[in-house]
């Protein structure tokens, strides 16, 4: 039992930041081992750390002043760490998964130095900051260090012209929406004279929502939006994971763009849930979901790059977790955290499998491996696994998510279609590559991106290495623990209560009020979202067999006009991206204008 938990937030962004500048100082005479070892030390004491804010959650939200500078009256200086459930699982998730990451790491990369490792843990105290952080502008701190670090893992590999490409056009996209949210606040702040999210929701708190307001709101959000990858501001995402390496897009797919939609949800509801009514926030978050969805589902089947494949159908999720935050609902939020966190368990595994088929085969092109995967007996038959889990199969976690977030949307065919088009990409590469089904693959469209010159991170031609299968193993079990645990559902229905009570946390971090209570929430399984959970495996099986024999050619052919459209809007031209990013700013006010 903690006595006073209040010192878990700082020391879970503590810890790896620790960690990093004593792997620093080593980096020059330490041997690899040594590295290795005190990198996984750092990630599974943090893990160990917020397991323990979790626990602590579990009885209200945990609230840290930091440096003891606690409000007095209308002074309001100090910098405020709120720990809710939500907030709280979605730090242990950013460090549960860089712990994954740095276990296939160990035998991964033949040429990784210190510095890899310093910037993942860097990228964890970003992450795990942004989780639990109650300040605006601390909001935006922790977002630039999340960003700085993750430019560099994405183009680490200096002497590859894409690898730079892709690692300077992420850098451009999402420092400038990040510039664009600190303008945002700097509005805040001149209107309301604070700085912490809850001190600007309660100055706001009376006032309608005027065009100072709105456009603080549209330029705050816009960070965030970015860093999610929501339409049309998700160009920069597949390019960054065809780069990156491979356990690297496991945090970028599995907690850093969920990270995005947790800051838009926090953001509105606790700084503008005073004057933003909740129906316009309701419309605004559903339109850009919905196009999110439908946009990266198209495009992930349009795919033979299976890195890019997994890139776009993690934007398609996107847009279906955002669906459901979009309820404001306790429910609704709950089944799209746990869809993120099943998601992140089976998308994880999935981008290790590729890491793996890149290693033993030197590449990731769907058509150049087709029978080529024969011999693996890992990939052979996880890969289907992850594909069918990744559709929404129960009973694993992403199941559950979907199940619950379309009941609480009421877009259940969305949901069924979306998850179904995603997984089945997946599964027609697997069935391509592993069992050889189907004629040999023809496509010259110059459309495609193809993956057949991915330069491999390793090179394993007789087995693959125990840490490398620890790491898919435990990712793939956390997928299945999230649907089958009954206390991760119940934990995280508490925390979407708790989450959606900005008077509760006004009152806690403001005025030192104890915590609220909550009820219960039914968070399970249900006969429908079993159904529907089948159906969508089911026809994630009909694509992928209907893909195999049909081939991308011929889907390409049928859909040449508007795919082609499609593909020259996905330029990987930095000013393209910009400018739709500036488009969508626009949108996005004029959204919420018109809601």
């Amino acid at each position: 039992m903690i006595v006073d938990p209040s010192w878990l937030p700082p020391l879970g962004i503590a810890i790896p930041l620790a960690g990093a500048c004593v792997l620093l100082a080593l980096a020059r005479f330490a041997p690899r081992l040594v590295i290795d070892a005190l990198a996984m030390t750092t990630a599974v004491v943090s893990v160990a750390a917020m397991a323990l804010l979790v626990a602590a959650t579990s009885s209200g939200r945990v609230v840290t002043w930091v440096g003891g500078w606690t409000p007095k009256g209308s002074a309001n200086v100090g910098i405020v760490l709120a720990a809710d459930q939500i907030g709280a699982g979605f730090a242990l998730l950013a460090c549960g998964l860089t712990a994954c990451a740095l276990i296939y790491t160990w035998r991964y990369f033949d040429d990784a130095e210190a510095h890899v490792h310093v910037l993942i843990l860097l990228f964890l105290a970003g992450m795990v900051g942004f989780s639990l952080t109650a300040d605006l502008f601390d909001l935006f701190v922790f977002l630039e260090l999340m960003s700085a670090t993750a430019y560099a893992l994405t183009g680490h590999k200096i002497e590859e012209p894409r690898s730079v490409q892709g690692g300077f056009t992420f850098g451009v996209v999402t420092s400038l929406g990040a510039y664009f949210s600190l303008a945002g606040i700097g509005i805040l702040y001149a209107r309301t004279g604070q700085l912490g999210m809850p001190q600007i929701g309660a100055a706001l708190d009376g006032h309608g929502m005027d065009p100072l307001v709105l456009t603080a709101l549209a330029l705050v959000l816009t960070g965030v939006l970015v860093k999610a990858a929501i339409v049309p501001f998700h160009f920069w995402l597949a390019d960054a994971h065809a780069v990156a390496p491979t356990p690297v897009c496991v945090l970028f797919s599995g907690v850093m763009a969920p990270l995005g939609l947790y800051g838009v949800l926090r953001v509105s509801t606790t700084v503008f849930g005073g004057v933003l009514p909740a129906a316009s926030l309701h419309r605004t978050l559903v339109v850009l979901g919905i196009a999110t969805a439908v946009l990266g589902a198209t495009l992930c089947l349009m795919q033979r790059h299976l890195k890019r494949m997994l890139a776009y159908s993690t934007i398609a999720h996107l847009g279906l977790f955002l669906v459901g935050l979009a309820t404001l609902t306790a429910s609704g939020v709950a089944g799209a955290v746990l869809y993120v966190f099943g998601h992140a368990g089976v998308k994880g595994a999935l981008f290790l499998m590729v890491g793996v088929l890149l290693a033993r085969k030197g590449s990731v092109d769907e058509f150049d491996l087709h029978c080529r995967g024969r011999d693996e007996r890992l990939t052979k038959w996880l890969l289907p696994l992850g594909a069918l889990a990744l559709a929404g199969l129960p009973p694993f976690g992403t199941g559950l998510g979907k199940a619950i977030s379309e009941e609480s949307s009421g877009l259940a065919v969305l949901f069924v279609l979306v998850s179904a088009a995603t997984g089945g990409a997946v599964l027609r590469a697997s069935l391509r590559i592993h069992f050889g089904l189907g004629p040999p693959p023809q496509d010259t469209d110059s459309d495609t991106t193809t993956g057949d010159d991915e330069k491999q991170e390793g090179r394993f031609p007789q087995r693959v290495p125990a840490t490398m299968v620890v790491a898919i193993g435990v990712l793939l079990t956390g997928g299945l623990a999230v649907g089958v645990v009954p206390a991760a559902a119940e934990a995280l229905g508490a925390g979407a209560q708790r989450f959606l009570d900005r008077a509760g946390l006004l009152a806690q971090t403001l005025h030192g009020a104890p915590a609220t209570a909550v009820g219960h929430l039914d968070v399970e399984w249900t006969g429908s979202g079993v159904t529907l959970g089948l159906l969508s495996a089911a026809l994630a099986v009909g694509i992928g067999f209907v893909g195999v024999h049909f081939g991308l050619g011929r889907l390409r052919g049928a859909l040449k006009a508007p795919l082609h459209v499609v593909h020259r809007l996905h330029s990987g031209h930095v000013g393209d991206y910009v400018a739709w990013l500036v488009l969508g700013m626009a949108a996005v006010g004029a959204l919420f204008a018109i809601t």
